[in-house]
């Protein structure tokens, strides 16, 4: 006998009706509703056992037709819905609901990749597809296009776009890649965006606006669809790369390196999203704690310098990859001799690579989940959130808010573990949390740690860009010009579009009436 929540506002005989509904649409092996099932999609980096996030059913569709039908039987049963492409968000409740009680909707056995434009360097996807996914194609087709990869690459393409997840290559804003949308609209209603909506969309990866509005990010970290295709640019096999690792021995080469690195992103001279990361961003993946300290509180200097000594790191590491052609990528290379060399007092080594060469060394983009290995760090059953503001391309800002932040670490006994990731005009603290789950002080600790973030980050202006089920309301709540203008805009148009709050009410702080 299952033990399932009901879902919000729906009576145990409704939601058993809506049950043989789904099952008529979708047949039993597409309605998942026992407990093992259930548990299945918890979050596995909860804090405790995560069944405040837990859900009453999971759906999985195999085609849009069959999504549509879920939408139009949600709607008539009141039975809120929270998509999911693959369900692997992890450190942002992974397939979990905002609100205990919803239905998952998983897209993942929508995994065809429909088709890849070799000439035109594009793809069109389902949400199912996974990074492994398409890799593999372009891999073993020989196809000579190269993708975005995220540090953890085992979700899917299309929802860490959606998710605005980034890359560490050329096209690495993936939500930018995305070109054209075909959407299941609440009342299920299958449209298409940009040049997607002309005829059977002949133009549809080539041009991303189309006529009139462009509401593809409309359909960006919001609740106002379900996107079931999206088009997406991929990046032409270049002629030559480059590689190198700059390891910055001190904490306070923050404010001189951001800047050059800033000024190079900004020019293109860069072409990636640049990691910027402390010590324990590498130790965490290669060992656990206890092998450098096994007290109380923060680690102490001693331990984060024996990490740098062990491993070759400075306090700040950075790796930087150029592509295009070769006298473009020797040119970066020399540039980068002259700015660094003389100031770090040593030689800047490269990995270099060209075409009809092995991949091994080339700065290709492939799909990895070793980063996982971080939640090992405390031990026990561990987990992870993070904390990223979004911040202006300022050295000495960065220095200074690093500073305060690693104190609020070390005053709350946590282990500093930052990264500054360095995009076009911007940069993300990524202040990544790790816990043990199961232990009440690891998870109390970081709950702490992350609102006095919050505080913090808000006192000079700065807030997040993406967020956790637990805090997506507190991070809609900072964006509090005239009122909450923003929030209420975006509750009126999900109430416009979606009047029965049926596609997953609360994500990011939209549609929690109720």
């Amino acid at each position: 006998m299952s033990s399932s929540p009901l879902p919000m506002g729906v009576s145990g005989a409704a939601f058993s009706a809506a049950l043989s509904a789904f099952r008529s649409a979708l047949g039993d092996t597409g309605v998942l509703d026992s407990d093992l099932d259930r548990r299945t999609y918890l979050d596995p980096y909860a804090f405790g056992d995560g069944l405040d996030h837990e859900s009453s059913a999971i759906l999985a569709p195999a085609e849009v037709a069959e999504v549509q039908e879920v939408v139009r039987i949600a709607n008539r049963f009141g039975v809120a819905l929270w998509p999911v492409s693959r369900g692997k968000n992890f450190g942002y409740g992974s397939a979990a609901p905002v609100r205990r009680g919803d239905v998952i909707l998983d897209l993942s056995r929508m995994n065809r990749i429909l088709d890849v434009d070799e000439q035109q360097a594009n793809c069109l996807l389902e949400p199912g597809v996974s990074f492994f996914d398409l890799f593999d194609h372009l891999w073993a087709e020989e196809i000579p296009l190269w993708m975005s990869v995220p540090g953890n690459s085992w979700g899917s393409v299309v929802g860490n776009a959606l998710d605005r997840g980034i890359g560490y290559t050329p096209l690495g804003d993936n939500c930018e890649a995305i070109c054209g949308m075909e959407v299941v609209l609440p009342d299920g209603e299958l449209v298409r965006t940009g040049m997607a909506a002309v005829d059977e969309g002949v133009t549809w990866r080539n041009y991303k606006y189309g006529y009139g509005p462009a509401w593809d990010q409309m359909f960006m970290q919001s609740n106002l669809g379900i996107v079931t295709k999206a088009g997406l640019w991929l990046q032409p096999e270049p002629e030559m790369t480059a590689a190198v690792e700059i390891a910055f021995p001190e904490f306070d080469d923050a404010a001189w390196a951001i800047d050059i690195l800033s000024d190079l992103r900004r020019r293109d001279i860069i072409q990636h999203n640049v990691v910027f990361g402390s010590p324990v961003r590498a130790a965490s993946v290669l060992t656990q704690r206890a092998e450098w300290y096994d007290g109380d509180g923060a680690l102490p200097e001693e331990a984060e310098r024996a990490i740098m000594e062990r491993f070759g790191l400075g306090w700040w590491n950075a790796k930087i990859s150029f592509y295009g052609p070769e006298f473009q990528v020797e040119g970066s290379m020399q540039l980068m001799r002259d700015l660094f060399e003389e100031r770090l007092g040593k030689e800047l080594h490269f990995k270099t690579w060209r075409k009809g060469e092995p991949y091994e060394n080339s700065a290709r983009g492939v799909p990895t989940t070793i980063g996982l290995q971080s939640v090992n760090w405390y031990g026990g059953r561990g987990g992870h959130l993070s904390f990223a503001p979004v911040m202006p391309q300022d050295g000495e800002k960065v220095l200074a808010y690093a500073k305060r932040v690693k104190d609020i670490y070390r005053e709350i006994g946590q282990d500093y573990y930052a990264t500054f990731t360095i995009g076009r005009r911007h940069i993300n603290n990524v202040s990544l949390i790790l816990y043990d789950r199961d232990d009440p002080a690891s998870t109390g600790r970081a709950n702490n740690l992350f609102e006095r973030l919050v505080v913090e980050a808000k006192r000079e202006g700065y807030a997040e860009y993406r967020g956790h089920i637990d805090y997506m309301d507190t991070i809609a709540a900072t964006y509090d010009y005239n009122d909450n203008a923003l929030l209420r805009l975006n509750d009126k148009v999900k109430a416009a579009l979606d009047p029965a709050n049926i596609i997953a009410p609360g994500r990011n702080g939209i549609g929690r009436r109720g």
